[in-house]
């Protein structure tokens, strides 16, 4: 049996995004900017996805700016708001269990003279909201706080720390990754307080290389590509029309019966954890009810390497991951482990489990009998 459970790291597209994809790349395929018939009917393509992205966040079709993904979403919000508000402040807060598309940028802005405050977690990776309030200050331009953890499901309360913000500083603009809580939940920016948020098409069963961020209007941002002045001189290049409609077609499938798919990887969670916390020396790290990501689970197993778990496995046809999968060719140490308190024992012994609506529970039922046969195996034969 194949069982892909590798979901945080790429979905499968949905036929009916690969057929959109497909038609426009063969029929539509002029360029937008054009003024012709054929670029006509690519902006048209563009302005219907807008519209369509638009209604799920509940915005102006307006806030919305196609990106390449997830990360040159994050980088624009951090670097785009960093320079256009510089006069303001160089002060910006973000979490210690970010996205490398989060932290590095930070890095980046901080060996050009920006202070970052790194907001600790506690064990199931929540942020506190009173230190959040303690480090606010005048100067701070800008937060960044994940939505959902890539690696261990804490969803954070955003709608609180946007009401901390707003109330110590009114001006300082809080960004959302939303990566992993877009199609799983339903995320309203204007309810929430959210100025800016990051969305990748290919963890929604949409297509690899194209995103989106939300720009609350009134916020200011300078462009970090620059060229043909497309999407308002806020991103230089013929716009990916292919991949923006393939995007907002996912973005529609997969918030057409959000409470079924959502309330089945509730339940296949359930399982899961249950039967991997029946076995000798395996932990759960993070969150684990329905107040957390319903589609992963972190999963410690002790005595075992991640990557020597991993490859058994995949010898089984069972695709898990040992984290993040944007450093799974950089073996290190994982931050949010280190963050929520792991122990040290376990660190390098952690495999994640994601799902989204493709899998099955009798996936998971032989994913357990699987991992009941082999670690102990493993453990015999591996030192760890």
């Amino acid at each position: 049996m194949e069982c892909y459970f590798d979901n945080s790291a790429t979905t499968r597209a949905y036929p009916q995004v690969a057929e959109i994809v497909s038609e426009i790349m063969l029929e539509d395929f002029g360029n937008p900017s054009s003024l012709h018939t054929k670029g006509m009917e690519a902006e048209n393509r563009i302005r219907h996805a807008r519209e369509t992205i638009a209604s799920t966040l509940k915005v102006d079709d307006r806030c919305i700016l196609f990106t390449s993904g997830g990360t040159e979403s994050d980088n624009m919000a951090l670097i785009g708001c960093a320079e256009a508000y510089k006069r303001s402040g160089k002060h910006i807060i973000t979490t210690r269990i970010e996205h490398p598309a989060i932290l590095e940028t930070c890095a980046y802005l901080e060996d050009r003279g920006y202070e970052i405050s790194y907001l600790d977690v506690d064990n199931k990776g929540l942020i506190d909201l009173k230190q959040l309030e303690e480090t606010l200050r005048k100067d701070t331009i800008l937060v960044s706080i994940m939505h959902t953890n890539n690696e261990i499901g804490t969803v954070e309360p955003i709608a609180q720390a946007a009401q901390v913000i707003k109330k110590v500083n009114p001006n300082t603009l809080l960004h959302v990754d939303a990566v992993q809580g877009y199609g799983k939940w339903n995320i309203y920016p204007k309810k929430l307080g959210i100025d800016l948020l990051s969305v990748s098409g290919h963890k929604i069963h949409g297509p690899k290389g194209v995103g989106f961020l939300y720009i609350a209007s009134g916020v200011k941002i300078l462009p970090i590509i620059h060229g043909g002045g497309q999407q308002k001189n806020l991103r230089s290049g013929t716009e990916n029309v292919p991949g923006i409609a393939g995007l907002a077609k996912a973005a529609e499938l997969i918030y057409k019966d959000l409470d079924i798919s959502r309330a089945n990887m509730y339940a296949m969670k359930e399982r899961l954890i249950a039967g991997l916390l029946k076995m000798d020396d395996v932990v759960v790290n993070g969150p684990v009810g329905e107040d957390s990501a319903p589609h992963i689970v972190s999963a410690s197993v002790g005595g075992i390497r991640s990557e020597v778990l991993l490859h058994a496995l995949e010898e089984k046809g069972i695709c898990v991951s040992a984290g993040s999968a944007c450093a799974s060719n950089k073996p290190s140490i994982s931050e949010t482990l280190k963050a929520i308190g792991v122990e040290k024992k376990y660190l390098d012994s952690t495999i994640r489990f994601s799902l989204s609506e493709d899998n099955t529970m009798e996936q998971i039922e032989y994913a357990l009998e699987v991992l009941e046969d082999i670690v102990p195996m493993l453990r015999r034969y591996t030192r760890h």
